[in-house]
């Protein structure tokens, strides 16, 4: 036997399945655009706040995406006193919690934004994580459908901010009331109806990734994807389908609104629905809002169970390219609806609320996609490289590197291996700064750096074929006193700044 120990096994570097890490530029991207929404919703006299994380799964309650039980559609876990916590699912669910623990110290209406990520335990796949990021605004303690109206504006007022023209997009809106006439109507009412109900709901949130034929399978007997994986529909007849598919289908809402009133005629709920929906219709007009902007349409249904009254979708209509090299048409990029009953059940009393959420990552593709961010591209800090590494000399280095920081000139002193120079330079060329300062002994005791200019230096070894003439074009690298090292810094920043926009105007 050997006595040994066995080497321990080097831990495997993994990421978990349906998560990806974050690089630089998706951060900076992020940040550019949250910011952009962030002023239209303070504009709008909105008010950040904040929750965490984790919820009690008892506040998320039945309006888990799958199941009561714990871990089903959410991430879970006990904690010391047996309590389940789970990872939010959503933004709403916890502002409900928020608002209703905190009830005698908010005013009413309470108009808040947050934004933050949120986790699906469910099965990933291309494009769809099970992590995110969503920025949401909501309206507490308002209950006329004005405010509806007033968030479909803002939605719109915010794709704009974003550089998204119009044209491009339209926000779609529905309400739920007309839809649960639509259901009563054909014998979908009641409380031992409710799964029922919210199967035809999810098989109709799928209409514009499978279309009618798809959508009619989810409403009957079930539908079979590529993979093979079934899933159960709705159990509905013929008849049932024919005039569920004719209110997600209308696509003209005068048109089709007499024959909407017909099928919805004595539901109370239908008949109120049509009436809200046509009043978010006259406020969005008369703001100057047209249907080019802002459009009803019966299609918009949303998944969640909680929503109570008008529905509504952010979509983008312009193409884009996919993995398979298809033009297809970008889709939603967010959406919310009223929910009236969610504060409620903390509170036992009526609460009336209305928001929305965006789809920060994908509203993210859709900017990048279009040309919206990443425009102004962020400059590469200037290096300070190191000669010697005594205290003396890297003290000097550290002040020259400061100095650059106090005048807002992004830099960093090497932190590597000093003793091989080349890879200094090598370093700045994978990083793509834009400068290298340069002090060794001799420069030191006259009082001078060398300043390279890295951009102008690879343009130039690009044309330059020969020795003798790289050492006439020295213009990529000077002496300067090192009290002029600032200064020259920022000239050789500013030229590089106008080559770059007479670059881009040559576009």
């Amino acid at each position: 036997m050997n006595d040994k120990q066995k080497k321990p096994q080097k831990l495997k570097a993994r990421l978990p399945r349906g998560f990806v890490d974050r690089t630089a530029g998706d951060i900076r991207a992020v940040n550019e655009m949250t910011a952009k929404i962030r002023e239209v919703y303070e504009h709008y006299g909105f008010d950040p706040v904040e929750t965490p994380l984790f919820e009690y799964t008892d506040a998320l309650g039945k309006f888990l995406p799958d199941s009561d039980r714990p871990n089903e559609g959410v991430f879970s876990l006990q904690d010391d006193d047996e309590q389940w916590m789970s990872l939010r699912y959503d933004l709403t669910a916890p502002l409900a919690r928020h608002v209703a623990e905190n009830f005698n110290e908010i005013q009413l209406p309470y108009r808040t934004y947050r934004a933050g990520y949120v986790f699906r335990n469910e099965k990933p796949g291309p494009g769809r994580f099970r992590q995110f990021m969503q920025f949401d605004a909501d309206t507490v303690g308002a209950p006329g459908v004005q405010a509806d109206a007033e968030m479909c504006m803002m939605m719109a007022d915010t794709l704009e901010a974003l550089g998204i023209k119009r044209g491009d997009y339209v926000i779609r809106v529905n309400n739920r009331k007309v839809l649960d006439g639509v259901l009563e109507a054909i014998g979908l009412g009641g409380d031992d109806k409710a799964g029922q109900r919210l199967n035809v709901l999810r098989a109709i949130d799928k209409l514009d990734k499978f279309g009618p034929e798809g959508v009619s399978l989810l409403l009957g007997p079930g539908r079979k994807d590529e993979s093979g994986d079934f899933t159960k529909g709705a159990g509905l007849n013929q008849e049932q389908i024919d005039k569920v598919l004719f209110f997600v289908g209308i696509r003209d809402y005068a048109e089709s609104a007499g024959r909407l009133a017909e099928l919805v005629a004595g539901t109370s709920k239908g008949a109120e629905g049509v009436e809200e929906l046509n009043f978010i219709g006259a406020l969005v007009t008369s703001a100057g809002y047209g249907a080019d902007r802002i459009k009803i349409d019966p299609s918009v249904v949303r998944g969640l169970e909680y929503y109570t009254g008008p529905v509504y979708e952010a979509e983008l209509l312009f193409d884009v390219t996919n993995e398979k090299g298809e033009k297809v048409v970008f889709g939603s990029v967010g959406g919310g609806g009223r929910y009236d009953g969610l504060v409620s059940r903390f509170m036992g009393q009526p609460v009336p609320a209305t928001g929305f959420s965006i789809g920060v990552s994908r509203l993210m593709t859709a900017l990048k996609n279009l040309g919206k961010l990443g425009a102004s591209a962020v400059i590469e800090p200037v290096l300070v490289t190191v000669m010697d590494g005594d205290v003396e000399a890297m003290g000097r280095y550290q002040r020259m590197t400061q100095d650059l920081r106090a005048a807002g000139i992004r830099a960093e002193m090497f932190q590597g291996n000093w003793k091989k120079f080349g890879n200094q330079l090598k370093y700045a060329d994978r990083r793509g700064c834009p400068v290298a300062i340069i002090q060794g002994g001799d420069e030191r005791a006259e009082g001078v750096v060398q300043i390279k200019d890295l951009i102008e230096g690879k343009r130039l070894s690009d044309e330059i074929e020969d020795n003798a003439s790289w050492r006439e074009a020295r213009v990529a690298q000077e002496t300067v006193p090192e009290t002029d090292l600032v200064a020259k810094v920022k000239e050789i920043l500013a030229a590089q700044a106008e080559d770059r926009k007479r670059a881009d105007n040559a576009q």
